[in-house]
C-alpha cells in the first residue's frame, strides 16, 4: 500500500508530536520523523508543514546562530498547538480504533 497519501493526512499531527517534547529545526524534524519510521516523508512536505503550522500559530520560532553555517530557525509547539495536538490525538485514536475494527471484522 502506498503510504504517501496516508502520510499527507497525518503530517501535521506527526510534526506536532515530534516537537512536543523538544524544539527542532527543519532538518532535525525531518530526521526525527524518519527515525520514527516515516521513511517516505519528503523534505519539501516537512518544510511546508512547518511553515503552515507556524502561520496558523500552532508553532512559534526562534533563530539560533551557528558558527559552522547558516543560522537555524527552531520551532516550538505553541499553547494553541498543544491544544490542537491533544484534539488530533483523540481524533486519531478514535479513527484508528474504528479502522482496526473494520479490518479485523469485530
Amino acid at each position: 500500500m502506498d503510504t504517501s497519501q496516508l502520510l499527507k493526512g497525518v503530517l501535521d499531527l506527526a510534526v506536532l508530536a515530534v516537537l512536543r517534547e523538544e524544539d527542532g529545526y527543519g532538518y532535525d524534524v525531518l530526521r526525527r520523523l524518519r527515525a520514527s519510521g516515516l521513511d517516505e516523508v519528503a523534505d519539501a512536505s516537512v518544510y511546508g508543514t512547518l511553515r503552515r503550522l507556524y502561520k496558523a500559530d500552532l508553532l512559534t520560532s526562534y533563530v539560533v546562530p551557528s558558527e559552522e553555517g547558516p543560522h537555524r530557525k527552531y520551532y516550538r509547539v505553541s499553547e494553541s498547538g498543544r491544544v490542537r495536538l491533544e484534539e488530533s490525538c483523540r481524533t486519531w485514536r478514535t479513527f484508528a480504533k474504528t479502522m482496526d475494527q473494520l479490518l479485523t471484522g469485530s
